[in-house]
Order: structure tokens, then C-alpha cells, then sequence
């Protein structure tokens, strides 16, 4: 069984990379997994299997000079995902000489037909674990049966934060195929900006430069709690915050899975019924999420469950001050509490209005804490560094 063939260390590694989700479409998992494309460049050959919601989208397309193949498929409708893997296992098999490893990120329902045709291809399989509560190895134990089968087979299993580290060990899979590689960041294009750069921003957004502006990136979900930052930031208008700005940036749309519709339209009925509707911006969708980190003066992050936050790093690279709850073996690895950051307990709505109060009441502070973020970041969590980890495991993958 498989045509892999004889290893060959000193070949360029031939990937191929599935995600849920991918550019143009906008999901944290293919975000990142096009930086690691970026970075890895002409080190390895790369081609990416997707699938997509939109069918204005084309099946084969080329992105960044990289070959993309998409596969339409209605998240809402279980037959429509099983028929997605279907067409997904097809194209691998049509595709199967061009690569030697299938790189899964994340594991879903369609990933059981992909790993079984990868196992009959002879391939490599590797598993980027994205969420805790989804595709780490307990979760995945509780579902059983052909799922965990397939998700056991894979090679090696990449964790991007020190809790995937610790449930993998707790579980019976092998130790030597967990890799710890955290989520990486483009230093350069996550930057902290300059007092000019900063009111220029401002003004494109149209917010004034002297009125502090919180930002919220991710979707509208009830595990990212925007209700639980929109209840904080009333609350700090009750007690005297008259100017502050809120910007939520994220999809509040129905189509994606895992958006709630009802809470955007919850938080603008609740503005206008406080006259707070003038201080509160939506922005959908952007390609240029750096612009509103650099033009914000603090980063609000309330999500009950994450497995590495990417919009989190981010912002810590453009030099925020931080405030996020706390996830034990996620968000605190990432912020020094107090010292980078601020952590809160979980929905802990008086919690999160004291840290914001604080902060907004002491720029001073907050500049200092979102200097320290940067540095931590650039120290520990550049997407240069990480894409060479993935590079190195890869080659061992090839060579074994």
C-alpha cells in the first residue's frame, strides 16, 4: 500500500495543505496557514485542498503563486459535508504525485475520508490541533469510532499551546509524534504604529485620535462572548466613560457555524436603548485587520475556549495593552498578568470592567504593557521561527 516511494532527505518536502477555510475567505486556521506558506517559500512545494461556502469562489485557483482547490460545501448540512470530503478525497487521489504530506488543519467530520485515502496513498499525515473542546485528543476520544481511528493515525500531531501538550500526554496516543509549534506572527506587518501613523489611521476610520478606542477581533459566537465585553463597556459608561470607543471586528453574518447572528443584533438594540450607539462600530470583514490594531489603544479578548488566539498575538505585536481571560495553558503562557497584560476570569463581566476602567484611566500603563507585549512576542512567537519548526518536521516526516 502507497507510492511514496524511497525517502529522499535533501528533497524539497511536498505538502499539501487542507483547511476549512481559505483566502480569500477569512478563518483563523487558514490565516495561519498561509503566513506558514509565506515563510516557508521555495523550501518546500506546497498546494492547498479548501473548502468554501461561497460559490462565486473558484474550484482551482492559484493564490500567492500556490496552487488552491476548492470544494463548495453548506456548513448547515451534514450530507453537504460528507459529499465535500468525498470530492476532497477525489482530488488528493487526482493530486496524490505532487505531495508525500497531507498537513490537516484541524481535524473535522470531512478529515476521516482524507485520512483514509491518504492511508491508501502511502502519505505522511500530520494534525494541526486549532481547538480545544474540538480536535484535542480527549475531545476526540469522546467522539469514538472512525473519527478517533482515523484522527489516531496521523504521524505526527502539532500542538500550538502547552494545554494541547498536556491533554496529548494524558492520552494514550504516542508521545514522540507530538510537536509543541505555536501560532506565528508577521512582525512586520503587526507593528506597533507611530503617534502619526496612529492619527492617520484614526482619521481613516474616522474615530478621533483622543478618545480611547477597545477592539474586538473574532466571530460572533457565544464561546468569544462579545456580550460579555459589550456589558463591561456599558458599565464603565455608567461610571462616568463618556468617550471610548468599541469596534467589533469579526463575522456577525448567519452562514459560518459558529456565528450567532442574534448577538450583534442583541448588542445594537441594547446601544441605542443606552444612547451608545454612536461610540460603537461593526466591521464584518476586513483583509486589513492590522489597520484597526494599530489605530486601538487596548485589546479585548472574553473567549471561554481557544487553542492558540491568533488575534491576540497579533495585537500584542502591534504593541496593545491586553486584556483577556484567563485559559489555563492558553492566555496564560501568552500574558504575564499584570506585567504584558491583564487576565480575567471567564465571563466574569465586574472583572473585565475594572481592568478596562483601569487602563483607560492610565494610558501610561497601558503603553508600557502593550511595549513588554511586543517584545514577548517577537521573542517567542514569530511566524519565521515557527515555519522553520514545521520545515524541520516535514523533513523528518519525509525521511522516515
Amino acid at each position: 500500500m502507497g507510492e511514496r516511494g524511497p525517502a529522499d532527505p535533501g528533497r524539497r518536502p511536498g505538502v499539501l495543505m487542507v483547511t476549512g477555510a481559505y483566502y480569500p475567505e477569512l478563518s483563523g486556521a487558514g490565516l495561519q496557514c498561509r503566513e506558514l506558506i509565506r515563510q516557508l517559500g521555495d523550501a518546500a512545494r506546497v498546494a492547498v485542498l479548501t473548502t468554501t461556502a461561497d460559490r462565486a469562489l473558484p474550484s482551482a485557483d492559484e493564490r500567492d503563486g500556490v496552487p488552491v482547490w476548492r470544494v463548495f460545501v453548506n456548513p448547515r448540512s451534514r450530507w453537504s459535508k460528507l459529499a465535500a470530503g468525498l470530492r476532497m478525497a477525489a482530488a488528493l487521489v487526482r493530486e496524490r504525485r505532487r505531495f508525500s504530506i497531507l498537513h490537516l488543519h484541524g481535524f473535522s467530520q470531512k478529515s476521516i475520508v482524507l485520512v483514509l485515502f491518504g492511508l491508501l496513498t502511502g502519505k505522511r499525515i500530520a494534525v494541526k490541533l486549532t481547538s480545544i473542546g474540538h480536535d484535542d485528543p480527549a475531545s476526540m476520544r469522546d467522539r469514538g469510532g472512525m473519527a478517533f481511528w482515523c484522527y489516531s493515525r496521523a504521524h505526527v500531531f502539532f500542538g500550538v499551546s502547552p494545554r494541547f501538550r498536556s491533554i496529548y500526554e494524558s492520552s494514550e496516543l504516542p508521545r514522540d509524534r507530538f510537536r509543541l509549534i505555536p501560532n506565528g506572527v508577521d512582525l512586520a506587518r503587526f507593528s506597533p504604529a507611530s503617534p502619526a501613523d496612529r492619527r492617520a489611521l484614526r482619521a481613516r476610520l474616522g474615530i478621533a485620535a483622543d478618545v480611547p478606542m477597545l477592539l474586538f477581533v473574532g466571530f460572533f459566537s457565544r464561546e468569544k462572548c462579545p456580550d460579555v465585553l459589550f456589558e463591561a463597556w456599558t458599565r464603565m459608561a455608567a461610571a462616568g466613560d463618556h468617550t471610548s470607543v468599541l469596534v467589533f471586528v469579526g463575522g456577525n453574518r448567519p452562514g459560518y457555524y459558529e456565528v450567532d447572528p442574534s448577538l450583534a443584533d442583541q448588542i445594537r438594540v441594547r446601544a441605542g436603548q443606552l444612547s451608545l450607539e454612536g461610540r460603537l462600530r461593526f466591521v464584518d470583514s476586513t483583509q486589513e485587520i492590522e489597520t484597526y490594531y494599530r489605530a486601538a489603544d487596548i485589546f479585548v479578548m472574553p473567549s471561554v475556549r481557544e487553542g492558540l488566539p491568533n488575534a491576540l498575538l497579533e495585537a500584542m505585536a502591534c504593541g496593545l495593552a491586553c486584556v483577556a481571560t484567563r485559559l489555563e495553558g492558553v492566555t496564560d503562557t501568552i500574558l504575564d498578568d499584570s506585567a504584558s497584560g491583564i487576565l480575567v476570569p471567564p465571563r466574569d463581566v465586574p472583572a473585565l470592567t475594572t481592568a478596562l476602567v483601569a487602563l483607560v484611566g492610565d494610558p501610561a500603563r497601558a503603553r508600557s504593557m502593550g511595549a513588554r507585549a511586543r517584545e514577548h512576542v517577537a521573542r517567542t512567537y514569530s511566524a519565521a521561527t515557527t515555519a522553520q519548526q514545521y520545515l524541520a518536521a516535514y523533513r523528518d516526516m519525509q525521511a522516515s
